[in-house]
């Protein structure tokens, strides 16, 4: 299914994608700055080949499952594809809230509505979670997430600039009418 549309959505719908983007680059961009600093502690910590057989793991598991899968392969082209429905579809309360319609908490599938809010959820459980682990485990599990969110980010301005400025970007938005 090809995104785009000839009509276009004027000033309005391409604010809309903008702001999708840069704000989806806001909240990834804002998991990386508040990972940094636990990361950054790891060379102050003593590790035995436990710790390094983890951070290994860890990175791995992280950068495959996270980076690659999740959002490589999944989340960044559907999100590149929902801006630019949103470029040629624009309303007020998409383009205002522009960064979640991005993601699919609205004006989506009810699959993909499900999957968001539900991931979302389970995110920040896991943050919580995380942040009572002691270092050096706590920046050794930091230390993979910061690798996945990076893909993610980077993976988002790849798939958001094909979206954009090449021809027929052939992802679904998967909104309700898809």
């Amino acid at each position: 299914m090809t995104t785009g549309s000839a009509r276009g959505g004027g000033l309005l719908g391409k604010i809309g994608a903008i702001w999708g983007v840069a704000g989806l680059s806001l909240v990834l961009g804002r998991g990386l700055f508040s990972l940094m600093p636990y990361v950054a502690e790891l060379p102050e910590s003593s590790f035995s080949r436990l710790h390094w057989a983890a951070l290994a793991a860890s990175l791995l598991f992280m950068g495959y499952a996270e980076g690659y899968k999740g959002f490589h392969l999944k989340f960044s082209p559907r999100a590149a594809a929902r801006a630019l429905y949103l470029r040629n579809n624009p309303t007020v309360v998409r383009v205002v809230f522009a960064p979640f319609f991005c993601i699919g908490f609205f004006h989506a599938t009810r699959k993909r509505k499900i999957v968001a809010y539900s991931l979302t959820t389970m995110i920040i459980l896991l943050i919580v979670s995380v942040r009572s682990l002691p270092q050096p485990w706590r920046g050794i599990v930091d230390a993979g997430v910061l690798l996945g969110l990076g893909w993610g980010l980077v993976s988002v301005w790849i798939f958001a600039a094909k979206a954009f400025f090449g021809k027929n970007y052939a992802v679904s938005p998967e909104t309700p009418e898809a």
